[in-house]
């Protein structure tokens, strides 16, 4: 069953670049992480126009090309006589027949065309600056390693650099459309069903449909599926980050795996890690794009009050439960593995649950500000904090799995504490637990 959800919005972006492109070239970069769904998204775009696919795979670059001219051929009618031999002599002939016709063109995985012919970005360069002018040709260059795209279209020492002009970032499923799924395919779901799938994908596509698709609609049901061989869940924490980065992977996995277990800031990584990580954090930050620091709401940005997060869901399973515990995969001990995933589950959701109420807040957008807040000696500490900085409101929020463990004393005490901070604001306090997702 093929089923195809949401991105109305990225619909209707692609739309307009298509409709520009018919009266001048336009070159549109797509990226986002691996499994989200960027391949589904423009080939479903794809679909009534005139358009062609090309998969840049680690071919010979002899090869690729006889199948990138047989493609090219069959889906817009471009024929190249003679035998092409490289990847810029194609893309010529690419540039040349859109001075006449009006197509999209998708090359998905175009970090990887460097691996094939290292010229290949200086070559497309020219060929964009001496064609754009006549051409009609709607370009969308699509990749799944984010720091290979960032470089290639935003380093200012690269030869594509200012070329693009259109950036699209695709980003995991807003709540409502998660909700919805599991609502489509399991109508009788339970709230822990939700969270336990929010646990899992964090609204990535692929993971949500790997349990669709394996009738995973219940938590015991996903959890067994996960845990359990040839799950995509046990592997694919390390083998969509190796593809970024690369295989001097073990001082970051470790980090990776003592952020998931609760030790954020940079002393304590530090201290269990023996030398200095800042480096090695910047990294995850800035180049891979893994981890993010979160600061208290409305602290300076350079605040050395921060604790670092891992910004994808399914990767804070991983790192937490998986990659800790690999030599009981490799001893095939999964109903130990599937024991100590459900003797932290309740801990660990708790958590999880406050990253998807604060997504399902942002998706309602009633604020300019939303973040948690702790003081310096962690004394206070506010889960979710939404701020109104027009109408000078603010809503603070405590968010537990069961409602009966909320404690509005305590949630009043630490958001006066707060309250210090935003002088005549009007302050809501509110309880959060799964009754409410």
């Amino acid at each position: 069953m093929e089923v195809f959800y949401d991105r109305k919005e990225e619909f209707k972006v692609l739309g307009d670049i298509e409709r520009q492109s018919a009266r001048n070239a336009c070159f549109t970069v797509v990226t986002g992480r691996r499994r989200i769904g960027k391949t589904e998204l423009l080939k479903k775009f794809m679909g009534g126009k005139k358009a062609c696919y090309l998969f840049t795979s680690r071919s010979p670059e002899k090869n690729l090309c006889e199948l990138w001219q047989k493609k090219l051929a069959d889906d817009i009618g471009l024929k190249v006589f003679g035998q092409i031999q490289s990847v810029p002599e194609l893309l010529e002939a690419v540039f040349q027949f859109s001075r006449e016709e009006h197509f999209t063109l998708v090359i998905d995985e175009f970090q990887d065309l460097e691996l094939v012919n290292k010229s290949v970005f200086s070559r497309i360069q020219d060929l964009w600056d001496s064609y754009k002018s006549a051409s009609r040709m709607n370009l969308i260059a699509c990749g799944s390693i984010y720091s290979m795209m960032t470089r290639i279209f935003k380093d200012n020492k690269e030869p594509l650099f200012g070329r693009a002009t259109h950036f699209i970032h695709l980003k995991p499923f807003k709540i409502s459309v998660v909700k919805q799924i599991l609502s489509d395919f399991s109508p009788k779901y339970t709230k822990e069903d939700l969270l336990c799938l929010y646990m899992f994908s964090g609204g990535v596509a692929k993971y949500i449909f790997l349990m669709m698709y394996a009738k995973a609609f219940t938590k015991k049901k996903m959890i067994d599926y996960a845990i359990s061989m040839p799950s995509p869940f046990l592997t694919d924490g390390k083998d969509v980050l190796v593809s970024e980065i690369g295989k001097d992977y073990g001082t970051y996995f470790s980090i990776l795996s003592l952020i998931a277990g609760g030790l954020t800031s940079q002393s304590e990584i530090d201290s269990v890690i023996g030398k200095n990580t800042g480096s090695y954090l910047q990294n995850l930050e800035k180049v891979f794009s893994v981890i993010k620091p979160v600061r208290p709401l409305l602290s300076k940005q350079g605040s050395r009050n921060a604790r670092y997060q891992i910004v994808d869901a399914y990767q804070r399973f991983y790192f937490r439960f998986i990659y800790p515990h690999q030599d009981m995969i490799e001893f095939g001990q999964y109903d130990l593995l599937r024991d100590a995933v459900i003797r932290d589950y309740e801990t660990f959701t708790g958590k999880t649950l406050e990253h998807y109420f604060a997504e399902k807040l942002a998706e309602e957008k009633t604020f300019t500000q939303i973040g948690g807040w702790w003081d310096k000696k962690s004394q206070n500490e506010l889960d979710i904090i939404t701020l109104d900085d027009i109408k000078k409101q603010c809503c603070v929020y405590e968010v537990k799995r069961q409602a009966k463990k909320l404690r509005p004393a305590d949630l009043e005490q630490k958001a006066a504490a707060f309250a210090q901070n935003i002088p005549g604001y009007q302050i809501t306090l509110a309880g959060l637990s799964m009754d409410d997702m």
